[in-house]
């Protein structure tokens, strides 16, 4: 043979390959496992697949669960992996917005607490429905919480009556 010649083993992928292709399978498996049943709803598994994910609750041993997740992984050549795809970075998508939120919000609590009344006008500028009184109560008891450095409840409750303000 010559080198313009393929060889026919060129065209099968190498063993250790194929490993590692399962061993993805099966990481992408326990990703799917270890969601919540809400989250895991929105993948389009087959029968056999949801099956699986089902009983792995209930496998105690280690040895067992090792040749289940194998198991999984063989289920997973099987699915839509592109459609599997999707929902991971849809999901992903969702947790970033939810985190830039959260740090939007964190950083209110934060600026309430240390600006005062200006950062107050603003922020009931934004959210008019906001209740006005216990949102000061906080402040106030969030600021003398700082000052005499003692944990932040009232700093978390701050946060807490931002969030529902907002809506998250």
């Amino acid at each position: 043979m010559t080198q313009d010649t393929p060889s026919p083993f060129d065209e099968r992928p190498s063993k250790s390959q194929l490993k590692r292709e399962m061993h993805a399978l099966q990481a992408l498996g326990e990703q799917i496992i270890a969601m919540t049943p809400t989250e895991r709803a929105r993948f389009p598994l087959s029968e056999d697949m949801l099956a699986a994910v089902e009983e792995t609750s209930r496998i105690r041993s280690h040895e067992g669960r090792r040749r289940h997740m194998q198991y999984v992984g063989k289920l997973m050549r099987r699915e839509d992996l592109e459609a599997i795809q999707a929902v991971f970075d849809e999901i992903e998508q969702e947790n970033r917005h939810r985190d830039l939120a959260f740090h939007r919000l964190e950083k209110w609590r934060d600026r309430l607490i240390e600006e005062g009344d200006s950062a107050v006008e603003a922020f009931i500028a934004e959210h008019p429905d906001v209740d006005r009184q216990a949102l000061r109560q906080l402040i106030r008891n969030a600021k003398n919480e700082r000052e005499r450095d003692k944990p932040p409840a009232n700093a978390r409750k701050l946060f807490k009556l931002i969030r529902d303000t907002a809506g998250l």
